[in-house]
């Protein structure tokens, strides 16, 4: 399929290519430090993967959907710059158990001094790093199923659900619209990675089946606040910007503020729940 996140103009993501070609999606952090993957030439410190991947949705209620169970990944770690590593994963479920376990790691003490660890779709980027080949060594000895994400912090965004696309998504899904915010707002989501614009969040949670494509032509802005799908991702936007994602509604809620702590609301790892508060009937 398709990667619906492919470079188009509007100022969202591109991708980039991988070893083996591969699509990765290029993340960059509110603070600035972009994950990518390495290019092929760069020296392998550990084994590829050895492992599948599930697809897993938690709908609203709790319940889990899980395709299938995945196999352990064992992870591959690759070096960039002098103090730097890209460890790469199989799926998203893998980089959040991965983000979860390193984060875990590093205020046990067992990590030495990591400066930075930045999540993205496939990869997650220890920058700020005292002793990468001993680190390459240590995270490279690991593995990961990501059947799960790990839990974390929940936050509802109340969604008046009249967004501009709603309907050609219902369409896509082979619904009316209210039952298309009755499935949206069914499956909790979780925070993948941060990036595009400070405070933006790529949130996974939607099963492959309601998957949608990008607008061919991106608008040339975009209200803050709008809930919008492309590909297997949700997302809202923290202010006003081009973009091409299909438009669900909106929400009042601050996604970005600096003079608040935390100055994002979505975090990697939060989880998150689009309540309706208006709509179709």
């Amino acid at each position: 399929m398709t990667d619906p996140l492919a470079t188009r103009p509007g100022g969202e993501p591109s991708s980039t290519a991988r070893p083996g070609g591969e699509a990765e999606l290029t993340a960059r952090a509110a603070g600035g430090q972009a994950s990518t993957a390495g290019p092929g030439g760069e020296p392998e410190l550990t084994g590829p993967p050895v492992g599948g991947q599930a697809s897993t949705a938690r709908q609203a209620d709790g319940t889990e959907l899980t395709a299938r169970p995945a196999p352990e990944l064992r992870l591959t770690v690759r070096p960039v710059g002098e103090r730097a590593l890209l460890v790469e994963a199989g799926s998203a479920g893998q980089v959040a158990e991965l983000y979860a376990r390193l984060l875990a790691e590093r205020a046990a003490g067992r990590l030495g001094e990591v400066a930075e660890i930045v999540p993205a779709a496939r990869t997650v980027l220890l920058d700020g790093v005292a002793h990468p080949r001993e680190l390459a060594r240590t995270v490279g000895g690991w593995t990961v199923a990501g059947t799960s994400p790990p839990p974390g912090p929940l936050l509802e965004v109340p969604t008046v659900y009249d967004g501009a696309d709603l309907g050609q998504v219902a369409a896509l899904w082979g619904v009316g619209a209210a039952e298309a915010v009755a499935i949206h707002s069914g499956f909790e989501y979780q925070v993948a990675f941060c990036g595009f614009a400070p405070g933006f969040g790529y949130l996974t949670g939607l099963p492959e089946r309601y998957q949608v494509p990008r607008l061919a032509s991106p608008r040339a802005s975009v209200p803050a606040g709008s809930v919008a799908l492309a590909g297997g991702y949700t997302g809202v936007y923290p202010r006003s910007s081009p973009g091409g994602w299909q438009l669900l509604g909106r929400t009042g809620l601050v996604l970005w503020d600096t003079g608040r702590e935390p100055a994002a609301l979505l975090a990697p790892g939060t989880r998150v729940r689009f309540v309706p508060v208006g709509g179709p009937a």
